[in-house]
């Protein structure tokens, strides 16, 4: 089975809980760091999915690697290749299949109500879970692109994933860890500051506290997520 490539566009953003879903399955993966200056597959057909993690930067920057990374999703989904997208990879999938990232109108970080959508796609893909606790880090968001299905909304963010087809891509996080978390809090203890008046952003011992209580849930629906995307994989049985 050919691997499945995982795009990492911040050292401290990387593939967290699928690591190891992917590896209970025996799913062979690579990580292709961006951050680290790794290049841009050319051929979408040399992987069997494509995964795109979060990163600090906009898909509208003027960045070398996001024209090649937009082309290469847009030649993935042309070839029914899977590709799966969070926050910053959901919003390079929108924008690579004709969708707009436009400001949020406010910044959400850390923990907040997701509630799935009641359209028959939405129940395919989280299957009896109607909502559950994401984890949040963005201040952008995304439009749907046609064809698109609407599949998750937090109270400030009406648009938090879609599907087309096998492809799915996320605005919030799933694929979140303790570790992460606590590193990101660290990374990010400015950005927080910055925000904190923003009704949708916690502190980070808010949201160290609330780990315990709300990780597991959320690994659990980032399995059912995980498994239902993985089914898509060529040669996956």
């Amino acid at each position: 089975m050919k691997p499945v490539a995982i795009f990492r566009h911040a050292a401290s953003e990387g593939p967290g809980y699928l690591a190891g879903f992917l590896d209970e399955r025996a799913i062979p993966w690579k990580l292709v760091c961006i951050d680290a200056g790794d290049a841009v597959p050319q051929d979408a057909g040399a992987c069997s999915g494509l995964v795109f993690m979060g990163g600090p930067m906009s898909v509208n920057d003027d960045l070398p690697w996001i024209a090649q990374v937009l082309a290469l999703i847009r030649e993935a989904v042309a070839r029914d290749i899977p590709v799966l997208g969070h926050c910053l990879g959901g919003q390079l999938m929108a924008k690579a299949l004709g969708g707009a990232v436009t400001r949020n109108p406010i910044k959400e970080i850390g923990w907040g109500e997701a509630t799935v959508s009641g359209n028959d796609t939405a129940r395919t893909w989280f299957g009896v879970t109607q909502r559950f606790e994401a984890f949040h880090w963005h201040g952008e968001t995304f439009s749907l692109p046609q064809g698109a299905v609407h599949l998750l909304s937090s109270a400030h963010c009406a648009n938090q994933a879609f599907a087309l087809g096998r492809h799915l891509a996320l605005q919030c996080h799933v694929e979140m860890t303790g570790t992460m978390i606590r590193e990101w809090c660290d990374v990010g203890a400015g950005e927080i500051a910055a925000s904190a008046s923003s009704p949708a952003v916690q502190s980070a011992a808010t949201m160290q506290a609330q780990m315990a209580g709300k990780l597991p849930q959320l690994q659990g629906v980032a399995r059912q997520l995980y498994q239902r995307w993985v089914a898509g994989l060529v040669n996956y049985t």
